[in-house]
């Protein structure tokens, strides 16, 4: 405060003005870092909800796609194993009919 503050006012109230404003400031201080502090856990709620959330949801799309990545591989796997009979079978007739 200025010193013309304290002149007009004496030393007594104006100190006692600036210890209540301290203590108004404290207040709504720890008031605001309460109201901050459970907005925080709030988000962090939320946020660990919805993670939780995806990560159910990804392992469900790769559970999906890793049955059909086995599909396809078993469908792959029956046409090879096809087109090595009929090769090994013309093979073996042209090796027969050379004879």
């Amino acid at each position: 405060m200025s010193r013309r503050f304290y002149d007009k006012f004496g030393d007594d109230i104006v100190n006692e003005l600036v210890e209540w404003l301290n203590q108004v400031d404290l207040a709504y201080r720890s008031e605001l870092q309460r109201v901050s502090d459970a907005h925080l856990l709030q988000s962090d709620a939320k946020l660990e909800r919805r993670l939780a959330e995806f990560g159910a949801e990804l392992r469900g799309e790769m559970h999906a796609l890793r049955a059909e990545l086995r599909v396809e591989m078993h469908a792959m796997k029956a046409d090879i194993i096809k087109w090595m009979f009929l090769f090994w079978a013309g093979t073996a007739l042209g090796g027969l009919l050379l004879k």
